[in-house]
């Protein structure tokens, strides 16, 4: 089945107060995101969203409507950055990190220092290595570990000291070897 067209009153209506409506959203997307980049891509959605609804009736309050279609698009905005954590993205800082092509040597050793920290952290007591991975590769809390491990908060505290002078001990016998 296709899509029904809409009516030429809302048709109407709509190009006719899509200049003060765009205002009136770029200034609420403004207001609620931080990023000012994905502001007009917002007020775009919400365009998108209602022209493409799917209905022959005509709106009967237009703010009211762009409001809440506002409100929804910002909350699939919410939605879709808590699924990809895109909180914890981080920009690249090219002058830190530099752009240039990558180096044989530079990738050779990287890819040493890889295996050296792996072949560390294997080498550690399976329940400190644990501890270890869940707080700094999976970014937990002390006390969600220690609850999921069935420990203390001490306990955890002690193993990431363990595994942080062990790690800190096996990387300063390389560097040094």
């Amino acid at each position: 089945m296709g899509r029904k067209p809409q009516d030429q009153t809302s048709r109407e209506t709509l190009a006719r107060e899509a200049g003060p409506v765009r205002r009136w959203l770029t200034g609420y997307f403004r207001r609620r995101v931080r990023d000012d980049d994905e502001v007009e891509d917002l007020v775009q959605d919400v365009f998108t969203r209602i022209v493409a609804r799917d209905s022959e009736e005509s709106v009967g309050h237009l703010g009211g409507y762009v409001l809440r279609t506002a409100a929804s698009v910002l909350a699939d905005r919410a939605r879709r950055r808590a699924v990809r954590r895109s909180d914890l993205h981080v920009v690249l800082d090219t002058d830190r990190m530099g752009d240039d092509e990558l180096d044989p040597e530079r990738v050779l050793s990287g890819r040493e220092d890889l295996h050296a920290v792996t072949a560390a952290l294997l080498s550690l007591p399976e329940r400190t290595r644990t501890v270890f991975v869940l707080r700094r590769l999976e970014g937990q809390r002390h006390a969600d570990i220690a609850r999921h491990l069935g420990i203390s908060i001490s306990a955890v505290e002690k193993h990431m000291v363990r595994a942080m002078r062990h790690l800190s001990a096996e990387m300063e016998k390389r560097d040094g070897a």
